[in-house]
């Protein structure tokens, strides 16, 4: 099998351009990596890097403005999801039910892109959340623009992922494709910078404290910089993006969709070490696929027997999405299931 670190590389031209051996190869390479880690290294994913750069040039633009100028595309209904978020505004783990200290990270946040004109029957009940209007930056110009590009980029490779993933679970390949034609994901890019010698960080303060995603994955483009740990059997471990690629992670929707079959790991983001020189900046930009908000999510049949039946109860993607997305913005426990306690 192979590996970058603890995580697994998978190319997918095969799966793309191939026949159905290739596809099905890609799609045991993809099941053996979802059973442990949860992550992928991917490449072969027909994505311009071009459009990569150009969103991280634009987005880094608009982070080193002054933040009272940041300030104004901040939100206050913290349930739409969108906007400038300053740092020490959220605590990840709060997701998992645990307290901690406030993450040391500002980030922006938009989802679908849905103009006042096009609101129909299906957006207009939840205009105020899933589909609220974004708070476009007013510079640099080529923002708003840029983004939308990249977001197209990375519904369109979601797509191909959850096509992948189908086919590792013993299922058609255009099995997803009904639960995320109107999906209610939400890009996030997210800037680290070095803290002030002269203002530590707290006793037990991340980066980006420890916590799983909530939907069916995670598509990551980010700086080949330390600092993206995830938390594997033998403890703690590194993950680096490869180069030209993406780091590909399961949520917990999908890791329920599956029955615990897929893994969907806890992960965080470590501050460097005070006074270490190097590298202190980490960008990234992160697309959080999540199914249309009616989807209703159960236990699919091929993860699921006499022997082992079902742990979750159906539920519906929307609501599954909001019991998780608002901890961590109030700095309280989300109301955490049981069943998915998080081991750390």
């Amino acid at each position: 099998m192979d590996t970058t670190g603890p995580v697994t590389a998978v190319d997918l031209e095969p799966f793309r351009f191939g026949g159905e051996r290739d596809r099905a190869q890609v799609g045991e390479l993809i099941d053996a990596a979802c059973r442990s880690t949860g992550f992928l290294a991917v490449t072969g994913h027909g994505v311009p890097l071009d459009i990569v750069e150009r969103t991280f040039a634009v987005t880094t633009e608009f982070f080193d403005r002054p933040l009272e100028d940041k300030l104004r595309f901040r939100l206050e209904d913290k349930a739409a999801n969108r906007g400038y978020f300053a740092e020490g505004t959220e605590a990840l783990s709060y997701s998992l039910g645990k307290e901690s200290p406030p993450d040391l990270f500002e980030a922006f946040n938009v989802g679908w892109d849905v103009p006042e004109a096009e609101v129909d029957e299906y957006v207009a009940p939840v205009r105020a959340t899933y589909f609220a209007p974004n708070p476009w930056p007013d510079a640099p110009r080529s923002f708003r623009p840029t983004w939308l590009e990249y977001w197209k980029a990375m519904d369109a490779l979601g797509h191909t992922l959850m096509s992948a993933f189908a086919v590792a679970l013993g299922l058609p390949a255009d099995h997803f494709a009904p639960t995320l034609d109107r999906n209610i994901s939400v890009m996030r890019a997210i800037n680290y910078e070095r803290r002030d010698p002269s203002a530590p960080a707290l006793d037990g303060q991340m980066r980006m404290g420890p916590h799983s995603d909530y939907g069916s994955l995670t598509i990551l483009a980010a700086d080949r910089v330390p600092g993206l740990q995830i938390h594997t059997a033998a403890g703690w471990a590194d993950a680096m993006p490869p180069e030209g690629g993406f780091l590909v992670n399961l949520g917990d929707l999908l890791a329920e969709w599956t029955n615990d079959r897929w893994q969907s790991t806890v992960h965080r983001v470590v501050p460097p070490p005070m006074g270490e020189e190097g590298p202190a900046r980490r960008r990234s930009i992160a697309w959080f696929q999540q199914p249309n908000y009616d989807a209703r999510i159960e236990v699919l049949p091929t993860c699921t027997s006499a022997d082992d039946p079902p742990r979750y109860p159906p539920v519906s993607a929307g609501d599954h999405l909001m019991a998780k997305l608002m901890g961590p913005k109030d700095l309280r426990p989300s109301e955490v299931d049981p069943q998915f306690q998080r081991r750390l």
